[in-house]
């Protein structure tokens, strides 16, 4: 089993066991949800890929599974700002992907740790820097390792290189489990790093509710969601 899904199986155990809770409620992802996606991950990255034309193909478990849980994810942004910081996250991210590949011996045997986890921790520290929230930086992290699939694949199809095209296959797998974790935890610990020097976040007086954060509610109301208010944004 590869470092990737032994962080899948871990991941998976901690979120059953509670672990976690307040970090996936301001991702917007219940527990029920984020065990099924990574059970998705986990057994379609043993899945055989899927073709789709000659010399290319595409993974279930590395790709496919890991882009709906962005889309749903980017869907739950809870405003315009947010979800425009992720994108532009995971372009940077990507392209940052995308070059470290080119600073990296050919030779993966040449290197004492596997391109796949370098690819990852580049993503996830990227991503972070600026995605900044939790979610935005899960975004990024991953879609920042699948991009660079994705131009690495594209570049092979322009210079002629007839290796075949495998999207999300082989370590990618280990790159987008590995970057997302470390995106989110980075945020996490960052920002209530962060929230305790301000003294508190600086949107403790707003209420977030079905995605955002909203000043319309009455007094009463307001003093009763306190706790519900902490922002998922770390500005």
């Amino acid at each position: 089993m590869t470092f990737g899904m032994t962080m899948l199986v871990v991941m998976t155990i901690l979120v059953l066991f509670g672990v976690g809770q307040r970090i996936l409620d301001r991702m917007r992802l219940s527990d029920k949800g984020a065990v099924m996606f990574m059970l998705a991950i986990f057994i379609g990255g043993l899945l055989p890929d899927i073709p789709l034309g000659d010399r290319i193909s595409i993974n279930i478990g590395g790709a496919i599974i890991p882009f709906i849980l962005v889309v749903y994810l980017y869907i739950k942004a809870g405003t315009a700002k947010e979800k425009i910081r992720s994108i532009v996250a995971s372009i940077l991210a990507g392209a940052a992907v995308f070059l470290a590949g080119r600073f990296l011996p050919a030779e993966p045997e040449a290197m004492m740790v596997d391109p796949n986890y370098v690819y990852g921790i580049v993503a996830g520290i990227i991503a972070y820097m600026m995605g900044r929230s939790r979610r935005a930086s899960f975004i990024a992290g991953v879609m920042g390792v699948i991009l660079a699939d994705i131009a690495q694949g594209v570049e092979n199809v322009i210079m002629g290189i007839p290796s075949p095209i495998r999207l999300g296959a082989g370590g990618v797998v280990d790159a987008i489990v590995l970057s997302g974790i470390l995106a989110v935890i980075l945020a996490e610990v960052v920002g209530e790093f962060r929230e305790k020097l301000q003294g508190g976040t600086k949107k403790g007086h707003l209420i977030f509710e079905h995605g955002e954060f909203s000043e319309e509610l009455e007094p009463d109301i307001k003093s009763k969601q306190s706790e519900e208010a902490r922002s998922d944004e770390e500005d």
